[in-house]
C-alpha cells in the first residue's frame, strides 16, 4: 500500500469533509480512502463502457427501434398463449 498527500487544501473544505465523515460515522481518514477508491472504480467503468463504444450489433439502436420490437415480440408472445390482438396489456 502506499500513502497519498494532499497539500494546501483549504480548511473550509477540510471541515467539510471532516464533517461528513463524522456523519457517516468514519474517520476522514475512511472517508477519503472511499471516495478515492470509488473514484477509481468509476475510471474503470469509464474504460469498459469506452471498449464498446463502436459496436454495430445493434447496441445504438434507438428508443423507437426498441418500443417497436418490444411491442413486436408482445404481440408474438400474447398470441403464442392464445390472447386475442388488443387484449389489456398486450400491444399490436
Amino acid at each position: 500500500m502506499v500513502a497519498l498527500q494532499i497539500r494546501d487544501v483549504p480548511d473550509e473544505v477540510r471541515d467539510i469533509l471532516a464533517e461528513r465523515a463524522r456523519q457517516l460515522g468514519q474517520s476522514l481518514q475512511g472517508y477519503l480512502l472511499d471516495l478515492v477508491k470509488g473514484e477509481a472504480e468509476r475510471a474503470g467503468n469509464v474504460a469498459l463502457l469506452q471498449r464498446f463504444e463502436d459496436r454495430s450489433d445493434g447496441a445504438e439502436s434507438s428508443m423507437s427501434e426498441t418500443v417497436r420490437e418490444l411491442d413486436t415480440d408482445r404481440a408474438a408472445r400474447a398470441t403464442g398463449l392464445g390472447f386475442p390482438p388488443g387484449e389489456p396489456g398486450v400491444t399490436a
